[in-house]
């Protein structure tokens, strides 16, 4: 797969002649003692959307992120992904449900004690009836398609620069071939050149495989690049779901934090007027 290094035109949303919901939330709160994290969070996530949940410091984005991917139980309310409640799900279902989607997280994650290859494959060997061979040619095509270079896959997770860190943890959470797909931070700490990449591979995954994309990002953009809808997130609500463009004309204080102050005034600039075209 060629993965280009410069933004290119933004493309509209993917369209679908049917929505189908994939994760569906309803009336979630969590706290923590007599911390509010979440009140009453209802959101729908669609079949091949890139969806993207934004907020400030403290708004609960990351609680969200290990909620959807069984890392936390919220305090009430319910979770649905792929048609499966999460709500009192056995471990046998909740195995086979996270062999159904994959997450890369925002420091990688990868093992360092292990080389590139070795941390592409674990998945794999963890859960498929696989050879040795077969496992390391997948993780060979998984390094490939997220734009590595074949010698990469020798080396440890502490010789690879940020961008190449982020792909590889990428390829990692594509090795089961997920139809669900949680990015949490993927551009976080990259150099804009890196960062374009990540934003071009993303779009070009979600068009090829069909994948439904969850991320969580404070990259303005990434969010004008490539989500289709964001919702924002403050004072433990929903305050809006909406594309970038949407989102940009609301009047919502909560919201207009994001498009104020230079670095949003600028990601505004540079993107608005793109999409607007699109409009038309």
């Amino acid at each position: 797969m060629h993965i280009q290094t410069a933004k290119t035109q933004l493309q509209s949303p993917s369209p679908s002649p049917s929505i189908e919901t994939v994760i569906e939330m309803r009336n979630v709160s969590t706290s923590f003692g007599e911390h509010v994290v979440h009140k009453d969070i209802s959101l729908e996530i669609h079949r091949s959307e890139i969806f993207a949940i934004i907020g400030g410091s403290g708004s609960g984005k990351s609680t969200l992120l290990r909620e959807l991917i069984l890392l936390q139980i919220p305090n009430s309310g319910s979770i649905k992904i792929l048609g499966i409640d999460l709500n009192n799900i056995n471990e046998n279902d909740a195995l086979a449900l996270r062999k159904r989607w994959g997450v890369m997280f925002q420091h990688g994650g990868l093992f360092g004690a292990l080389t590139i290859k070795e941390n592409v494959g674990l998945p794999m060997r963890e859960h498929n009836a696989l050879s040795d061979a077969q496992i390391d040619d997948i993780a060979d095509k998984k390094l490939v398609m997220t734009g590595l270079k074949p010698a990469v896959s020798q080396q440890y997770p502490s010789e690879l620069s940020g961008g190449m860190m982020k792909r590889a943890s990428l390829a990692r959470a594509l090795a089961l071939e997920p139809e669900l797909l949680f990015l949490d931070e993927p551009t976080a700490g990259l150099d804009p050149m890196s960062a374009a990449g990540v934003d071009e591979l993303v779009i070009q995954l979600r068009d090829q495989f069909k994948l439904t994309i969850v991320m969580i990002t404070h990259d303005l953009d990434l969010l004008w690049q490539v989500a289709d809808r964001v919702a924002v997130l403050a004072d433990g609500k929903v305050q809006e779901v909406g594309s970038m463009l949407t989102l940009s004309k609301s009047d919502n204080p909560a919201v207009r934090t994001f498009f104020m102050g230079h670095r949003g005034q600028s990601a505004l600039v540079r993107n608005k007027k793109q999409h607007e075209a699109l409009k038309e």
